[in-house]
């Protein structure tokens, strides 16, 4: 960081999925960004791809923002599945369980943002929604 500010290219960041079977990419730029006070994450999910398997997430105290910046998501929040188109943004509140899929032709491209807690906060749901017929489960 330099005179109170930092640029980080987001392809610059470490993609957590490379070299795994998980579809699409995971970077997080909230360390290479210096961030103190808010997290940040690139999320790249291909055409007909399941980014979480199948599984979901809920955070105790973290309120998320997803924009999604480019292609139609499939979002499940509770009980509710949406599409969400780009240009969009889902808040999603803390202890709301959540996941998303691309069950589209289009990339979808997603950016997480948070409060940053410099700690874990995520709980694991297996099984939280089935697995979509439009959305493969590992790397093509």
């Amino acid at each position: 960081m330099s005179d109170g500010y930092s640029i980080v290219g987001a392809d610059d960041a470490q993609d957590v999925y490379a070299g795994t079977d998980v579809p699409g990419e995971f970077r997080p730029l909230t360390d290479a960004l210096d961030a103190e006070q808010v997290a940040v994450t690139l999320i790249r999910v291909p055409p007909h791809s399941d980014f979480e398997q199948g599984t979901g997430h809920f955070h105790q105290e973290i309120e998320e923002l997803y924009i999604v910046a480019r292609g139609t998501l499939t979002f499940r929040a509770g009980d509710d599945v949406h599409r969400v188109s780009a240009p969009s943004v889902v808040r999603v509140a803390p202890k709301t369980a959540r996941s998303h899929r691309n069950e589209g032709d289009e990339p979808v491209e997603l950016w997480a943002i948070s409060k940053q807690l410099g700690r874990g906060d995520a709980t694991k749901i297996d099984d939280f929604w089935e697995a979509s017929p439009e959305a493969a489960q590992k790397r093509g």
